[in-house]
């Protein structure tokens, strides 16, 4: 090369994006759909003659290259694909991009008019000299570009255009912009670092889509693939260090190991991990100062502009070196608050900055941090860099949680009362810090971390009192995300330990004794904690007690069909729980109520016990609450309602470690959709949970499976198979009594339908004594329904079903209105009744439509047509078409349960911008809520 040339030669260059021809099997992008459509429109685009451009940004690990990628194997057929990646070593050798991705075709420039096969000679020719204007290498580019197009749709991509040498990039990115009229797609990723955006750069004109963090149920998805198996309190900790990036995901599954060691595994990224370095690289960029201050906010996630002011001035530090730090993307400035910009980058560089570095700058923040409201954090700082035990330090930190604790911040206070203990040299006072450590772990939904500290604690548990706290606590853990027949062990050894020195506590372990053993469907481990509570715990000595203790003999004696010993008891817990302001108060109440068959009442204090779970001190205790409310919405017929509170109550199950909530939120989701004839949707969600069903002994949920089954054999007019589904026993050879009783309706229709009519009988007798002695309508109407099934002659099948139907019209549910009068309007065609019969099935036809039950509503056509009435196929739904595609996707989030918060997250939308689209879009389909969007979106 001659002397000052700008160019060099090509070197070896390793090729990060595969030829299209190269045969791997085709890999799924979670999360990426709305990209792969665009990349999608912009091949087929090309193909039919119509050019474009599109640039793909995100942080590194986004899934950049793996779009292009997926564009690439998309254009195998057909098209010629050109391409190059920025390699950072080259960025300063001019045209070294274009030499790269140009010299494969350079025998094409004999076709180009001799100025532009001039510009790009230095394709070929070492000697050429670069032409002396940018414009005339534009122009030959794109001139190359198009007489390929000539010959067939092109791709031409780049990879990391960031390193992308200047001309280079200039004179594709001209390209792009003219290519509208050539079969010529192209297609750039552009790494973003998430500083201020700087002055215009020659991509900036060029459509772009960012990638974002995936949200949990895509990251999710990546985990099953990496580790298989089902939902464990390990995912949690996962997706919340993953935050979003598909590679965090993978690096952060691969560190786990084998199965067996995972649970012991801390969840952080390994050393070499491609992220970790790249954080690292990025702030030893910096100078000193602007380092500095990065660090700051890595070691305070609170840090205050005015702190970090203050902090830079203790040290000496310019402050225009913060420009420095904000154009590194690595820190961010919301309000008054700095952030470090990723959370990755926080994670990663809390431990991979220098270990003098982060010890100077937790110095430098504890001096300054020296107003009263900066108790903890200060304390919090100080035992960063003190080694050993220091008593009154461990005091400080200790009275910062408890403050903690009073905010709802059980992360922070989790994080003070272990620093606290580590700091502690009393044995019993440290095995006291550990706990209160345990628990907060625990409510901020850290189970791992929480049975890691009760392990470490154990042995210097001394006293009773502190062994029947470690009990307790590791017994809510085993009800709530592990083994629940071992929990009602661990509870009723806490209550028996905790009865002299901490009732309360004794009482709360009672109750979750009761509740584990519900759970699991033994009604002796039931009994054995009703019968310990009265040993322990005088009724008149405390509410909670009575309520529990009326409560428990209630559902004995209704389980024993002893309904005149049942009404009295459950009555009075609904009283008291009405009174309480405990989440769990309410729900006990609320399950008396359904005991009742007041599903109204129950309602009422579901409702109530979500609220106060709502607060910061009780939000553990949320995904339980929420899993009664949509049982209760379900027994109402409110399906879109209990979607939706099953919906969140399964994320906020999976946030906080809580499987055995998520998998009864499962459960009932599933029950939902099979009331609806959807067994696509429901035995998805039955196969998620199966495997730890049985696994863990949850009869619950495993009799609210068998009864989804049941109504989806039955939807497919499959009578024995359900009944069969019914009569199965649970888990461990037992079933959920209430729930089973629930269910006898289903099982009884099934039964009947089947000839089992002596097994229906039998069940009937003792769900009809339930619905006679409590007086509800709502199970009335279903007792008259099983009875007008199961009579031998057509009158007083009649006088059944005409029952049924006037307490239906006392009870909510129009959807159980709606299978009453299929099965009567059946029995009247099959009597030789059609007129009768085709009132009562277009009475079922038009509730079954509008709940969006296809199958049912099929069924009901069809007992209709053999009833002599003509009926059309349904309509397609009105309007629909007419919405846009982002109209269309915000509608069917909705119809999923999801807030406007929460679509706008997803979609990268305001929620000002969703609620305008909703406005629109109800406006355009004539109805008025999301609850006739649900169900119009379901008969789609």
């Amino acid at each position: 090369m001659p002397p000052g040339s700008t160019f060099a030669p090509p070197m070896a260059v390793e090729t990060a994006v595969p030829t299209a021809s190269a045969p791997e099997p085709e890999p799924v992008l979670h999360g990426r759909d709305r990209e792969l459509a665009a990349l999608r429109e912009l091949i087929e685009q090309a193909r039919r003659g119509r050019g474009g451009a599109l640039q793909i940004s995100g942080g590194l690990g986004m899934g950049k290259t793996a779009l292009l990628e997926a564009a690439l194997r998309q254009a195998a057929a057909g098209l010629r694909t050109l391409g190059t990646r920025g390699i950072p070593d080259e960025s300063r050798f001019a045209l070294a991009g274009l030499h790269r991705m140009l010299r494969p075709v350079a025998d094409r420039l004999d076709r180009l008019p001799p100025q532009q096969a001039a510009a790009l000679a230095f394709l070929t020719d070492a000697a050429a000299e670069p032409p002396a204007g940018s414009f005339a290498l534009c122009r030959a580019v794109l001139g190359l570009l198009t007489e390929l197009g000539r010959d067939g749709p092109v791709l031409c991509w780049v990879d990391d255009a960031q390193w992308l040498d200047a001309p280079s990039l200039e004179a594709l990115a001209f390209a792009a912009r003219r290519v509208a009229d050539q079969p010529v797609a192209m297609l750039f990723t552009v790494r973003d670092e998430h500083g201020p955006p700087e002055e215009a750069g020659p991509l900036s004109d060029i459509r772009s889509l960012e990638l974002g963090p995936l949200e949990e149920a895509d990251a999710l998805a990546i985990l099953r693939g990496r580790t298989g198996g089902g939902h464990s309190e390990l995912d949690a900790e996962l997706l919340e260090a993953a935050a979003g990036n598909p590679l965090a995901m993978v690096e952060l599954a691969a560190a786990l190991g084998d199965a067996p060691a995972r649970q012991a595994t801390a969840v952080t990224l390994p050393p070499h991990s491609r992220l970790r370095a790249h954080y690292r690289r990025r702030l030893y960029r910096l100078p000193p100062g602007a380092r500095m201050l990065v660090l700051l906010a890595v070691a305070d996630d609170r840090l205050e502009l005015d702190t970090l002011t203050r902090a830079a001035a203790e040290a000496g530090v310019d402050l225009a070196e913060w420009d420095v730090a904000l154009k590194s993307g690595l820190v961010r400035v919301d309000g008054e608050r700095v952030h470090v910009a990723d959370p990755l980058a926080r994670a990663c560089l809390e431990t991979d900055a220098a270990l003098a570095e982060r010890r100077a700058v937790h110095r430098l923040l504890a001096k300054v941090l020296d107003r009263p409201w900066h108790r903890l954090r200060r304390a919090w700082h100080r035992a960063a860099i003190t080694e050993g035990v220091d008593a009154a330090l461990a005091d400080e930190l200790s009275a910062g949680a408890v403050l903690a604790e009073e905010t709802g911040d059980h992360a922070a206070a989790a994080r003070a009362w272990q620093r606290a203990a580590a700091l502690t040299p009393q044995p019993r006072l440290k095995a006291d810090r550990l706990l209160a450590a345990a628990e907060d772990h625990w409510r901020a939904g850290r189970p791992r971390s929480a049975r890691a500290l009760l392990q470490r604690a154990r042995p210097l548990l001394g006293s009773a009192e502190l062994i029947g706290r470690a009990d307790r606590l590791h017994g809510e853990i085993e009800l709530r995300a592990g083994h629940p027949p071992a929990a009602a062990r661990l509870l009723l050894d806490a209550a028996g330990r905790l009865a002299e020195s901490r009732p309360g506590l004794a009482l709360s372990a009672l109750m979750r004794a009761i509740e584990a053993a519900d759970l699991t469907g033994d009604l002796r481990a039931q009994r054995n904690a009703a019968q310990r509570a009265a040993e322990l715990c005088h009724p008149a000595g405390h509410p909670m007690t009575e309520l529990m203790m009326t409560h428990f003999a209630g559902m004995a004696a209704a389980l024993q069909g002893d309904y005149e010993r049942t009404c009295t008891p459950l009555r009075r817990s609904m009283e008291l729980s009405e009174t309480s302001t405990d989440p769990a108060a309410k729900i006990w109440g609320s399950v008396s109520a359904i005991t009742l068959g007041d599903d109204l009442r129950a309602h009422e204090l579901a409702e109530q016990a979500v609220h106060a779970a709502r607060r910061p001190q009780a939000a553990a205790l949320l995904p339980a609450c929420l899993v009664t409310l949509s049982l209760v919405e379900c027994l109402l017929g409110r399906f879109p309602a209990a979607l939706a509170h099953s919906a969140e109550g399964l994320r906020l199950a999976r946030a906080a470690g809580q499987d055995n909530c998520a998998i009864d939120h499962l459960a009932l989701m599933a029950l939902v959709n099979a009331f609806l004839g959807d067994r696509e949707a429901a035995m998805s969600q039955l196969a998620a949970i199966a495997e730890p069903v049985g696994a863990r002994g949850l009869s619950r949920p495993a009799t609210v499976a068998a009864w989804a089954l049941a109504c989806l054999e039955l939807a497919d007019d499959r009578p024995a198979d359900a009944a069969a589904r019914l009569r199965l026993r649970g888990v461990a050879g037992a079933q959920h009594r209430t729930i089973r009783v629930l269910a006898t309706p289903y099982f009884v229709e099934a039964a009947v339908r089947s000839d089992r009519r002596r097994q229906a009988a039998r069940a009937l007798t003792a769900y009809r004594q339930w619905a006679e002695g409590t007086g509800s309508p709502a199970r009335l109407a279903l007792a008259h329904r099983c009875q007008g099934l199961l009579a031998e002659d057509d009158e007083a099948a009649v006088a059944h079903f005409e029952e049924a139907l006037r307490h239906h019209a006392k009870a909510e549910s129009a959807f159980e209105m709606a299978r009453t009068a299929l099965l009567y309007g059946h029995r009247l065609r099959r009597g030789r009744k059609p007129r009768a019969a085709r009132e009562h099935l277009r009475d079922a036809l038009q509730i079954f439509t509008e709940y969006g039950a296809e199958r049912w509503a099929e069924r009901a056509r069809a007992e209709l047509r053999a009833a002599g009435e003509t009926v059309e196929a349904p309509a397609a739904p009105p309007g629909l078409d007419e919405l846009t595609p982002q109209q269309l996707q915000i509608a069917r989030l909705v119809a999923e349960g999801a807030t406007n918060r929460e679509i706008a997250a997803q979609l990268s939308l305001s929620p000002r911008t969703i609620e305008h689209h909703l406005r629109n879009i109800f406006t355009r389909l004539d109805i008025r809520s999301r609850v006739e969007l649900t169900l119009l979106l379901r008969r789609a």
